[in-house]
């Protein structure tokens, strides 16, 4: 699963803004692009960022109300939140659930692949 980041206030409201008459919630790839993004906007400044799950994805968008809120993915934490990628309910669903990409390999211990070593040492060179 994909860690998606959205930025949420102690009391529970997530941070939206008004587009186009529409609620769009703006979505980070990382805490840190989120973190970013606060800086640059004032109104964000009490928000932190929370991963989201399929539960607080509920909080997000209660029952009923998935046609007026949409999501942006924001790419560049330092432009506008308005420069995003818009995305529906159904596709951040798709993005939120999609197998991570790296592949786990139990023989190296860290669950990546590691690089193509050669194992032999300098004094096992003839």
């Amino acid at each position: 699963m994909n860690e998606i980041y959205a930025m949420r206030r102690a009391n529970g409201d997530w941070f939206a803004v008004e587009d186009r008459g529409r609620l769009s919630v703006p979505l980070f790839h990382n805490s840190q692009d989120a973190l970013i993004a606060r800086l640059r906007n004032f109104g964000m400044l009490l928000f932190e960022p929370v991963a989201l799950d399929a539960r607080l994805l509920k909080d997000v968008v209660p029952a009923g109300a998935g046609s007026y809120v949409d999501f942006c993915i924001v790419n560049d934490p330092f432009a506008s939140l308005a420069r995003g990628s818009q995305m529906t309910l159904a596709q951040l669903n798709l993005l939120m659930n999609s197998p991570n990409q790296c592949q786990t390999v139990s023989e190296n211990g860290n669950g990546f692949h590691k690089a193509a070593l050669n194992h032999a040492s300098q004094s096992e060179v003839v």
